[in-house]
């Protein structure tokens, strides 16, 4: 019998894909795996891969140091072969290595836990010091403590022998409650946990005062941990301080792109870009895309065949491999002749079953329609529960918030302005959301704050309808005002007013030539955000607590006045009250130490702040900075010190040099001091701040008045002068009684002199 063209094709394509399964099956059965060590040297222990810079041995890994600031041998791994499975340890250190990653830069070893009035335990142990490695200790780890009340707080040793607080956390005695035993949760119960600052090589746990006295000689730990270990199968937190003694932490690493100490032909002079195989990452190499490898061995990074990968990947053509990238190729379609010598009737069939099958497809799709249309009204209405819809109409029922001032958007109009939040619109991102610049349809523009709330828990959303509730109810020029609101979606959406100029922090830090932050403005920024924030504490209908006062939640309007913004944290408060919390609110750097060691937060707290925000604005430098000495890493501190030793105008920047005058730039410095006080009650209150930043600026201003009216006056003595020696130009004589034109002109010059 004879074959159709079409089975013939069948058949083809059949053999085409035996080939390619016989050719890829030899391929994979030669194939060997990449080098990821040194010629010669060893790749593994035990299960663990050791790619170079690391490695085993003289001569197998990177020696020295960026500027010899380092350990020389920082890279050497030590495997202990006495044990089974063997161990890796990083040499001239106890730490036990778990795992290296080329591609994220971070080594995942066992750090010890710091145990106190713990039997049987060693107490009082410390994670190791890391100041002389190339290595830190990574923000994906959580600064954890288990106790029953008690406060676990990580120091530094500062100035004059004193401790220097980088965080803490509080944690809540209840012996009843088995909610951490179940899902392994540490949420502030028996169990507290908290983030840690950027670059931190080194520090000390410690544990402050308890809660229930009768708990205070019983067995505490705390501990720095990988935050994934919490979700790990093995993991076990509520019996940690019975049976564990070191807990897994991530270590972030470098080679950085300085000169080494002992360079061999692994070393940095031969680390290239050659055939487009590597570049270079802020801290060392990466392969380029389409490449995988070892970028720190030569010609280690090789050609990803993205064709053997995914063979299927260009459909009905061929794909064919090029260095780092593929093409696919697609044979012209030839038409073919078919003549058709079918019966009429076979027409017919086919004509009736197509108007069947478009009847069937019509009713299905209207079908979908509506079940859709059920689907989409249930689940606005799950999302507005759940991003607080009901807290918010519990709200505005009790009469707290005001209607009229909020707007409720819907989800086109959101999409439309935002071009359905498209990456590009992207103002910025915090710890409460997203922010997109968008265009509503009447042409205004507007930030478009996307939350990052998702599973709906009660305290994240208590803290977007806080900030809806207490934005609704202050009216300042210098706070951000907010527009509107959307909740029937899967992460609500608030609606400001946008503001042009970005933030504080960046105009601070990042400084604009076409409008340079002058000393005037700096004092002018300084009043407002003082202004609003002695409205917040003492004019509001209730006084409000912002809780996380830092340059970057100032932004400057098209006029480059001042808007306090993110009040996600914020609190209304009865007047003499504090807010206890069991989780600390606030960015490090900013955090008053008294709201750490208390958990007590307080109008002095924003005070503290605001300090911090003033040594930003006089020395142009970041709150928190691993380029100052151990001492002075809280600019805090580091400007605390430099005052007490007499060394302000050292680290003053230039602009406030060359602007500010010394007197006023020193009572400005000496509020921030005040400001910054370690003993709350001794801060003064924000209204005292305003009011003494207004009277700075005022004396300024009054000094410019008074500089330009000598200024007038010696033009009306030198046009005095002038007319004078006109008058007695034509007299040759001495200054005597008989020339007294000549004299008056001389005592005229006297005086514009003097």
């Amino acid at each position: 019998m004879v074959r159709s063209q079409f089975q013939l094709q069948v058949l083809h394509f059949t053999s085409q894909v035996m080939l390619w399964s016989i050719t890829c099956g030899a391929i994979l059965a030669v194939a060997s795996p990449l080098p990821i060590a040194k010629p010669h040297c060893q790749s593994s222990c035990g299960s663990i891969a050791i790619p170079y810079p690391f490695g085993i041995g003289v001569g197998c890994y990177l020696t020295g140091g960026p500027n010899g600031n380092f350990n020389e041998d920082s890279f050497q791994i030590v495997c202990d072969n006495s044990t089974s499975p063997p161990r890796l340890f990083l040499s001239n250190t106890s730490l036990e290595v778990l795992e290296i990653s080329i591609d994220e830069y971070t080594l995942h070893v066992n750090s010890p836990i710091t145990f106190s009035n713990c039997s049987k335990k060693q107490n009082n142990r410390q994670a190791p010091n890391l100041e002389d490695y190339p290595f830190w200790y990574s923000q994906k780890n959580r600064f954890t403590s288990m106790s029953c009340g008690g406060i676990a707080l990580m120091t530094s040793n500062g100035y004059n022998g004193s401790k220097t607080t980088l965080g803490g956390c509080l944690s809540i005695c209840d012996s009843s409650n088995d909610i951490m035993a179940k899902n392994n949760s540490c949420g502030g119960i028996n169990c507290c946990q908290t983030t840690i600052p950027e670059y931190l090589d080194s520090f000390n746990a410690s544990f402050g005062a308890v809660v229930d006295a009768d708990t205070e000689l019983e067995c505490k730990s705390a501990f720095l941990v990988d935050q994934d270990w919490f979700t790990s199968s093995s993991t076990n937190i509520s019996t940690i301080n019975d049976r564990d003694e070191f807990v897994p932490v991530v270590l972030g690493w470098y080679v950085g792109n300085s000169t080494y100490s002992n360079i061999d032909i692994y070393g940095p002079t031969n680390w290239t870009d050659a055939h487009n195989s590597t570049i270079r990452g802020a801290d060392g190499l990466l392969c380029s895309d389409g490449f995988h490898g070892n970028p720190y061995l030569i010609d280690g990074c090789h050609d990803i065949n993205e064709c053997e990968d995914e063979p299927y990947r260009c459909g009905s053509g061929n794909c064919i491999n090029k260095p780092g990238d593929f093409e696919c190729q697609f044979p012209d379609v030839q038409s073919l002749d078919v003549q058709s010598k079918r019966p009429i009737k076979v027409g017919v069939i086919v004509t009736s079953t197509a108007i069947g099958l478009l009847t069937l497809l019509v009713g299905g799709w209207w079908s979908y329609k509506v079940i859709k249309k059920r689907k989409n009204i249930k689940r606005k209405q799950k999302f507005f529960k759940q991003n607080g819809g009901l807290l918010l109409e519990q709200q505005l029922s009790s009469g707290e918030v005001s209607v009229e001032k909020i707007k409720v958007f819907n989800s086109k109009e959101l999409e439309k302005a935002t071009d359905h939040f498209n990456v590009d619109r992207i103002l910025g991102q915090g710890g409460q959301g997203t922010v997109y610049k968008g265009m509503l349809e009447d042409g205004r523009i507007v930030a478009v704050k996307k939350s990052k709330i998702v599973d709906g828990g009660d305290q994240e959303v208590r803290q977007f309808i806080n900030e809806i509730v207490i934005l609704s109810q202050i009216i300042h020029r210098n706070v951000v005002k907010l527009l509107g609101c959307y909740l029937e979606t899967e992460v609500p959406l608030l609606v400001y007013e946008f503001i042009a100029n970005g933030t504080l922090s960046e105009y601070n830090h990042q400084q604009n030539e076409k409008y340079p932050l002058t000393w005037e403005m700096t004092l002018r920024v300084a009043i407002e955000v003082a202004g609003a924030l002695s409205y917040l504490h003492s004019a509001a209908i209730c006084p409000i607590y912002h809780r996380d006062i830092k340059s970057s939640n100032i932004l400057l309007d098209d006029k480059y006045r001042a808007k306090v913004a993110d009040f996600g944290t914020s609190r209304f408060v009865s007047i003499d009250q504090t807010h206890l919390t069991t989780l600390v609110h606030g960015t490090f750097g900013y955090l008053d130490p008294e709201y750490l060691q208390s958990s007590q937060f307080t109008d002095k707290s924003d005070v503290y702040s605001f300090g911090v925000v003033l040594a930003e604005l006089l020395t142009g430098q970041k709150p928190v900075s691993v380029t100052r000495s151990q001492e002075g890493r809280s600019l805090s501190t580091y400007f605390l010190l430099s005052m007490e030793k007499n060394h302000l105008f050292d680290i003053l920047d230039v602009r406030v040099m060359k602007d500010g005058g010394k007197e006023e730039i020193m009572k400005v410095a000496n509020l921030a001091k005040r400001c910054l006080n370690l003993n709350g009650r001794k801060r003064p209150t924000m209204k005292e701040v305003a009011a003494e930043l207004e009277g700075i600026q005022l004396s300024v201003n009054t000094s410019k008045h008074d500089d330009q009216n000598l200024a007038d006056v010696a033009y009306v003595l030198r046009q005095e002068i002038t007319e004078a020696w006109d008058v007695v130009s034509t007299s040759t004589g001495p200054c005597t009684d008989g020339g007294s034109s000549s004299c008056d002109a001389q005592s005229l010059l006297i005086v514009k002199t003097v």
